[in-house]
């Protein structure tokens, strides 16, 4: 492999994490502060997908009109949901939460093939990024580059509010102690529902960064869901940093993982055992990876800090 196609492959990876880092960021603060199992975050994604290729559409593919649409629609869904199907489902265990928020999931996927039919929708890349950039000699996907962009931009001013708002403080108290801080006479509440609320919001955003580049269809939110878990998982429950590293981690390994082991394979076994087993292994590295963790570190990499 040249040192192109591995620069390719990594920067591919990045881009793969930071997108998943808009996805784990308001599940891992809802798993954090309401201890809360919601499996239909991915729903959300999805439905930001189709609301930005639905503005991308009626207004004469505007990506601007695209995100204007995406980001506020889910959020106000994201509300919605919370406030009418989710909110009495707190107190409840998690099998009860697992069991709604999986009907979600199934309602979601029905109402998209009932509004948008049963075909995908596309959208496509922006005319202003529909070219490369260069980077170290490589041409690569100006798009792709600006999904990367929008991620690690978005991670810091998600790290500002948390770290340098009186919300922030609130949700990393929440996070560390939420007994705490609903005796000290926070409304939880309105918590529950600025974490909700901002936790759809980044969904919707990357709904909108991947529209351009995947199939937007039913169903496009379980497998990116999978890998958020493996994500919050890896990085620790309740923990923006976690959150963070976790993607960039998985994103890479994920990647790197299924462009390389095949090739490397190669060099041990027949080129047609290669083939057969390399792909098989490679989508199991990042399972494999989350095991590793949680023996060595169950409360993950990059834990909620206390005190």
């Amino acid at each position: 492999m040249t040192t192109g196609l591995l620069l390719t492959q990594l920067l591919n990876g990045l881009q793969l994490g930071v997108l998943l880092f808009l996805l784990s960021a308001g599940l891992t603060l809802v798993f954090g502060i309401m201890n809360f199992v919601n499996l239909s975050h991915g729903s959300l994604y999805m439905m930001g997908a189709y609301f930005a290729a639905a503005g991308y559409n009626a207004f004469g593919g505007s990506f601007l009109a695209a995100a204007l649409v995406a980001v506020p629609g889910t959020m106000l869904l994201g509300v919605l949901v919370e406030r009418i199907a989710l909110s009495t489902l707190y107190t409840r265990d998690h099998l009860d939460q697992v069991l709604a928020t999986f009907g979600l999931i199934l309602f979601f996927n029905e109402v998209v093939r009932f509004v948008w039919g049963p075909a995908s929708v596309y959208m496509n890349v922006p005319k202003g990024l529909s070219g490369t950039v260069d980077l170290f000699g490589l041409a690569y996907p100006s798009y792709r580059f600006a999904i990367i962009v929008v991620g690690l931009l978005v991670g810091l001013a998600l790290y500002a509010v948390i770290h340098r708002t009186r919300v922030g403080m609130l949700i990393r108290a929440g996070a560390s102690n939420p007994e705490m801080v609903s005796a000290l006479g926070v409304n939880i509440k309105g918590l529950n529902l600025t974490v909700f609320a901002l936790g759809a919001g980044l969904a919707g955003l990357a709904g909108l960064m991947a529209g351009p580049i995947v199939s937007v269809q039913a169903g496009m939110g379980e497998p990116i869901l999978i890998l958020t878990l493996v994500v919050i998982v890896t990085g620790g429950i309740g923990s923006i940093r976690g959150a963070f590293y976790g993607a960039l981690i998985v994103g890479i390994v994920d990647t790197m993982g299924r462009a390389l082991l095949p090739t490397l394979l190669r060099e041990f076994l027949e080129r047609s055992i290669a083939q057969a087993v390399g792909p098989a292994i490679a989508s199991m590295l990042i399972y494999l990876l989350m095991a590793a963790v949680l023996a060595w570190r169950p409360q993950g990499l990059f834990p909620v800090k206390h005190g």
